[in-house]
């Protein structure tokens, strides 16, 4: 492991030095490539310096304690030397984890789908709470949000909604709510005060927006038609909304928020990119059976991945077994807890796989 932290930090200082060069920007492509390498090797090199600070320190201290000191010095010295053992294992663990292979993803804007699943009005009403506990989560932390596309029932339910949520590092968050959420809740219309189970699917895929994946004309069928829902009468007089048919795969999509034709196809056009990348990433994850077995689930979303307990007050993660007694704070957008114990379990999976 140090062999291959000490090459890492050569490779960034020498990065380092070729865009400090008075003509590092006259190959403006070669440029990029550079700062992008560098930004991505900041964090280890920033963990692997401390790694060698505490080491040294370290050294230091035991060197203190073979010279003539009193014996307040000697303790405050034996002191030091106890906090820097505690502090190198978790130091040591954090740059292993540094150094696994990055899903290439995790830097990447979202799409987040919702759909109302199994229960009826009740279901489409829950996917209208995850709908606003995601947007609560993008306020709190800072991301723009975006409606691709929004279908509601009359009752201010969701059918489907689909956004994009925009700051880098959104997937890296995000990637673990794609799956079946159910909810367990006194519906209003429930005269008995009976609990009903419904659910709701949460699809995540990474914007593909500005990846390579190669469409050709001819394997389109674009169809125009008229908008329906909220927004007075051009929504409706007009035939500005789009649906595409990806014809190889038969992936159909559509779009209607904007109030242009052109506007629509560039959404529409940009949300099938994304569905077809993750197709090729669902592809390739079925060929690799261990990440199906993986701590925090593959992603599927047939599979049952959270719990919303009303009664209770309770919200609970199937995959790794955590619940947590504040629903409300959780459908508020305080997710945060959850997510990072998902992260930590991906992370503790991943070591062991090394090991």
């Amino acid at each position: 492991m140090l062999n291959k932290l000490k090459a890492l930090k050569e490779r960034y200082e020498l990065l380092s030095s070729q865009l400090a060069a008075p003509d590092a920007m006259d190959d403006k492509d070669l440029w990029r490539e550079r700062m992008k390498e560098q930004s991505n090797l900041q964090e280890i090199v920033d963990m692997y310096d401390v790694y060698v600070e505490k080491n040294k320190a370290l050294s230091d201290c035991k060197a203190m304690l073979n010279e003539h000191l009193d014996a307040e010095m000697k303790e405050m010295v034996q002191q030091e030397i106890d906090e820097i053992s505690e502090q190198l294992p978790k130091i040591e663990e954090e740059l292993r984890f540094l150094l696994l292979p990055k899903d290439p993803n995790d830097d990447r804007n979202v799409m987040l789908e919702i759909r109302a699943g199994t229960g009826g009005d009740e279901a489409s009403l829950f996917g209208a709470d995850l709908l606003r506990m995601y947007l609560r989560y993008a306020e709190r932390h800072g991301y723009k949000v975006e409606y691709i596309t929004e279908n509601m029932t009359e009752l201010g339910g969701v059918k489907e909604v689909i956004l994009n949520l925009t700051k880098k590092g959104a997937y890296s968050r995000l990637k673990f709510e794609s799956g079946v959420h159910r909810v367990q809740r006194v519906p209003e219309t429930e005269s008995q005060g009976r609990v009903h189970t419904s659910a709701a699917t949460v699809a995540v895929m990474p914007d593909a927006d500005d990846i390579q994946i190669e469409i050709k004309e001819n394997d389109l069928r674009i169809d125009t038609y008229r908008s329906s829902g909220a927004g007075g009468q051009h929504v409706n007089k007009t035939s500005s909304a789009i649906r595409i048919t990806h014809l190889p795969t038969g992936v159909v999509v559509a779009c209607q928020n904007e109030r242009s034709q052109l506007q629509n196809k560039e959404q529409a056009m940009r949300l099938l990119k994304s569905r077809l990348y993750e197709r090729r990433m669902n592809e390739q994850h079925e060929q690799m059976a261990s990440m199906k077995k993986s701590l925090v689930g593959s992603g599927d979303r047939s599979e049952r991945i959270r719990t919303y307990n009303f009664p209770q007050g309770r919200v609970t993660d199937h995959r790794i077994g955590m619940t947590l007694y504040k629903l409300e704070q959780f459908m508020d957008g305080d997710m945060d807890e959850m997510i990072d114990a998902l992260i930590v379990a991906e992370r503790t999976a991943q070591l062991s796989k090394e090991a």
